[in-house]
């Protein structure tokens, strides 16, 4: 099983290709960012949750390849945890998530933890290019009113693992 691999800075999906299919012959894949999950400036004070979506593609380009799964997993993150993710300002954390649903059920990840993975399907051909569009959901915690202000970030492992 050969994987893709991509790191994604803040939350946000920025992707670098590495690898392709074991079902597929002479193949190449990429993830690529359409857009951030960007929460933009949160206030505290309230105790309210914050939410913001982003979307990402997958992309491979086949010279010769078959019906085949993959699964598309989120790493924890700096905080090694799924629950919650953290983002971090210095040594300030601030507690957040990404999820696969936009009621922000399944809490995106690679399947320990809690944590789901999202599983497609494609069939690959004779020069053949596949794209599949994905949104990821975010949400910063409520009542987190201790957290003192600041840019805060973390960095996302994006695994698509062809089956």
């Amino acid at each position: 099983m050969k994987r893709l691999t991509a790191i994604a800075l803040a939350a946000l999906l920025l992707a670098l290709p590495q690898a392709a299919s074991a079902l597929c012959l002479i193949c190449s894949c990429s993830v690529a960012v359409n857009s951030n999950v960007a929460f933009g400036t949160y206030n505290p004070l309230p105790g309210a949750a914050a939410d913001a979506a982003g979307h990402f593609t997958v992309t491979c380009d086949l010279t010769l390849g078959l019906l085949g799964t993959y699964t598309v997993a989120l790493a924890t993150g700096g905080g090694n945890s799924y629950s919650p993710r953290k983002m971090n300002s210095g040594t300030n954390t601030l507690n957040y998530n990404l999820y696969t649903d936009a009621a922000r059920t399944a809490v995106w990840g690679n399947g320990t933890g809690g944590s789901t993975i999202v599983s497609d399907a494609s069939l690959l051909t004779l020069l053949g290019h596949v794209v599949r569009a994905y949104d990821v959901y975010g949400r910063i915690l409520p009542n987190q009113q201790a957290t003192r202000p600041g840019s805060y970030s973390d960095t996302i492992l994006v695994t698509v693992t062809y089956n």
